[in-house]
């Protein structure tokens, strides 16, 4: 296969960005929000990049999410002062979360009330809790069904001088399990419709002015009813991946980011190529039930700025740590030779920008300099 302009520089498996792809999803996501009446706050976990995080307060954005005190703690040193850490609350970190209390707006999760005698004891600055409530997911945070214990968390945070109650926050994950359109609609509803049930609770109860949170990608992309809500934190759409667009979130022209892997080794005799890339680089998230088997990664031929549309029956088979098996079409491994790039769409692209600590934009001016990343600032 001929070089592809562009790609002569990658050596080894290099994660790709489409910029134009991921600024179109960012500016259609905040679109929807304005027009809804809702506060987006995005989850920062899939960019990881402060450099990145510029195209959404281009669009407005103030305040975001994130997974973790140390995500937080890297965009507020990087001028974001609104964060939201959407992960249960680790009273061991109790030095960092009083850090960036003390120096930006911090909401934190609250999914056991027992965390709350060890944060009115530690903590030094004012800080927003949000109830975690369970519809359905079941990872973690209070059932929406269980009104007194809703109430009593809400009672018990009220208690605690430094917490300010900002409301119930949910994430509707189950999306993720749907097949097609009309299930991802109906696994929203029933999100929707169960965070409507626990404000309804605690509205009863006597709370007053606090708010509620939602946002998986799947029910972000494509419903309109957002009723009882005031924020979705949607975080995947920036880049989407094939499970996205398997379960029906996304087209393959919405995916943003590729693994450019270097071909080590063709088998035309079984259709397979050994590509340099493997869970180090993509994970593990597999797809168990394509039209092909099991997929780690669908696969496609680079172009000049980006790939070209995924090529049907070719995806990656299997991953260990370094090696990728790919299966390709017959008359497309004659076209392939050792030392050439296949583009692998990732399953789930989150995954992959947290693996790898560099980035780069593929249709940007200058292709070998890598987007400015949390992990890659450590070093």
């Amino acid at each position: 296969m001929k070089e592809v302009q562009g790609y002569e520089w990658v050596t080894k498996p290099t994660l790709m960005l489409n910029g134009a792809i991921a600024k179109s999803n960012i500016h259609r996501m905040a679109d929807k929000a304005r027009r809804l009446g809702l506060q987006f706050r995005p989850h920062f976990k899939t960019i990881q990049s402060a450099e990145l995080a510029e195209w959404f307060r281009a669009v407005g954005v103030q305040k975001i999410t994130v997974s973790s005190i140390e995500m937080a703690t890297y965009f507020a040193d990087n001028g974001w002062n609104d964060i939201t850490v959407a992960f249960p609350v680790n009273v061991r970190a109790m030095a960092a979360l009083n850090d960036l209390a003390s120096r930006i707006s911090l909401g934190i999760l609250i999914a056991d009330v027992s965390a709350l005698p060890k944060l009115a004891a530690g903590l030094q600055h004012p800080v927003r809790a949000w109830i975690e409530v369970d519809t359905g997911y079941g990872r973690s945070g209070l059932p929406w069904d269980d009104a007194p214990a809703l109430a009593a968390a809400a009672e018990a945070i009220v208690q605690v001088p430094q917490l300010t109650f900002a409301g119930i926050l949910g994430h509707g994950g189950y999306t993720y399990n749907s097949h097609g359109l009309n299930e991802i609609l109906a696994a929203h509803e029933k999100d929707i419709q169960r965070l409507a049930t626990a404000k309804s609770e605690l509205l009863d109860a006597g709370f007053k002015d606090f708010e509620t949170s939602t946002g998986d990608t799947p029910g972000c992309s494509h419903t309109e009813n957002f009723e009882g809500a005031d924020e979705i934190r949607p975080g995947n759409f920036v880049y989407y991946d094939i499970q996205q667009q398997q379960i029906g979130s996304c087209g393959f022209e919405q995916i943003a980011v590729a693994l450019a892997c270097p071909v080590v080794a063709v088998y035309p005799e079984r259709n397979e190529v050994i590509v340099h890339g493997g869970g180090v680089h993509l994970g593990k998230d597999v797809l168990p039930r394509t039209a092909f088997g099991a997929s780690y990664g669908a696969i496609a031929l680079p172009k000049p700025g980006g790939w070209e549309m995924p090529e049907m029956g070719c995806y990656l088979r299997s991953i260990s740590q370094e090696h990728g098996v790919a299966v390709l079409r017959p008359d497309l491994i004659q076209k392939i030779a050792v030392g050439d790039l296949l583009m692998v769409l990732p399953v789930h692209s989150c995954m992959s920008a947290d693996l790898m600590e560099n980035l780069y934009m593929v249709d940007g001016l200058d292709p070998q300099r890598p987007v400015r990343m949390m992990k890659s600032e450590k070093h």
